[in-house]
Order: C-alpha cells, then sequence, then structure tokens
C-alpha cells in the first residue's frame, strides 16, 4: 500500500513540475534559448532531478524543447518548417471544426461567438487597433478560437487540437506584434461568424481555412529575415 502512494506523489510531483515549466514556456515566462539547468530547476520545485528529468523528457517530445547530448535542455523556438507543419494540421481540424459548428452548435455557443465577434469589432478602429487594447484584442482572438474547439463531435479531432493547442497560444504570443496582424483577424472571424449563422457548413470550413492560411502566411513573412522564431 505504501508503494502504491509512493508512486502516486511521484507521479504527481512529475505532472506538476511538467504542467509548471510548460506553461511557462507557453505564457513567455522561458522564453526560446533559455537554458534549463536541472540543478537551478531542482530547488526552485523542491524536488529531486528525477521527476524533473521525467518532465523535460516529456517537454521535448511535446516540440518544447530540446535536450542535447550531456547537455542541459534548450527551450526551442520555431523554424519556417514548424510553422507550416503547425498550421497545416491547425487548417485541418480547424476546417473541420467550423464545418461542425454550422451543424451544431447551441444557441448559447453561437450568442458567446457573437459576443467575442463584437467585442473584437469595437477594439479596432479604421483597421488598426485601438491603442491599448492589443492584449484585449488577442484574448477574444483566443476566445473564439476555444468556442470554435469546442463545436468538434470527433473525439479524436477535439484530442489532436488539445495536443497543438499549446503551440498555437504560444506561438501567437511569439508573434502578436506582427504588424496589423491582429486586426486583420476580426473581419476574418467575422466572416466565419456570419457563415455558421446561415448554418452553411462549406462556407464556415472555407473561410476558416483561409484565415489560418493568412495567420501561417504572415508569420512566414514575419521571420523571412530568420531561420526561427524566438
Amino acid at each position: 500500500m505504501t508503494h502504491a502512494v509512493d508512486e502516486g506523489a511521484h507521479r504527481q510531483l512529475k505532472d506538476t513540475v511538467y504542467q509548471q515549466l510548460r506553461d511557462d514556456i507557453i505564457s513567455g515566462v522561458l522564453l526560446p534559448g533559455a537554458v534549463l539547468r536541472e540543478a537551478e530547476l531542482a530547488p526552485r520545485f523542491g524536488v529531486s532531478k528525477t521527476p524533473l528529468r521525467d518532465a523535460l523528457v516529456r517537454l521535448q517530445k511535446d516540440g518544447f524543447v530540446a535536450i542535447p547530448p550531456y547537455r542541459s535542455a534548450v527551450v526551442v523556438g520555431y523554424s519556417r518548417t514548424d510553422l507550416r507543419e503547425i498550421y497545416e494540421l491547425r487548417e485541418l481540424l480547424e476546417g473541420a471544426c467550423a464545418r461542425q459548428a454550422a451543424s451544431y452548435i447551441s444557441a448559447d455557443g453561437l450568442a458567446e461567438l457573437a459576443r467575442i465577434v463584437q467585442a473584437s469589432a469595437a477594439c479596432v478602429a479604421g483597421g488598426e487597433v485601438i491603442e491599448g487594447r492589443a492584449e484585449e484584442l488577442a484574448e477574444l482572438h483566443d476566445q473564439f478560437d476555444l468556442v470554435m474547439y469546442a463545436q468538434s463531435r470527433n473525439s479524436r479531432i477535439a484530442e489532436m487540437v488539445g495536443n497543438i493547442r499549446g503551440h498555437i497560444k504560444r506561438i501567437g504570443r511569439l508573434t502578436a506584434g506582427i504588424p496589423g496582424r491582429l486586426a486583420k483577424s476580426v473581419p476574418e472571424h467575422q466572416a466565419i461568424y456570419e457563415a455558421i449563422v446561415q448554418r452553411d457548413g462549406g462556407a464556415a470550413e472555407a473561410l476558416m481555412r483561409r484565415h489560418i492560411l493568412s495567420v501561417m502566411a504572415d508569420q512566414l513573412t514575419s521571420i523571412a529575415e530568420t531561420s526561427t522564431i524566438t
């Protein structure tokens, strides 16, 4: 019995360390290039090196860190290939979610989308984000995505969206400063919403895929002079 309890506590400890480091990477507390030294992190979390190493291996599998041989783990950025792969998958998954939303979204879900679209429009004037409202608009865009993800009736799609959501949020934060990108998403979201209101699944999917490709194109252009987003 004691052994089972010890195993459970160890697993919980690993999960806690993993989740905190993952959150720090996604939120930008830990930026690309940050070195994750076990000797420094172990005291911070009050753990031995074993659960810390387990957490770092999981983060490596998730694509958030690299662990060079005989060296400390390092937080990684995104290459152009990384962006293309993530956004190609996002295009397919979110397009499917938009199509399903047109058929299955509830009245409450539709009302929430309407609120988000209206609030987003209020953050923009003359095609530009109103000063001081960029952070609010970025959060509204994230809320729009969450409502769309919730429309999936396919458990495997929902699982795949969950797997890439951390990267989507992190890429969005790293590239939030792309001139005009936040404002450009407002009418694109509006068009998707209107297709859903009309219960036009084909249009909703096509508009969503076009939106994702637009975001990808802007982000690839933003790193045209470098090899990675950092």
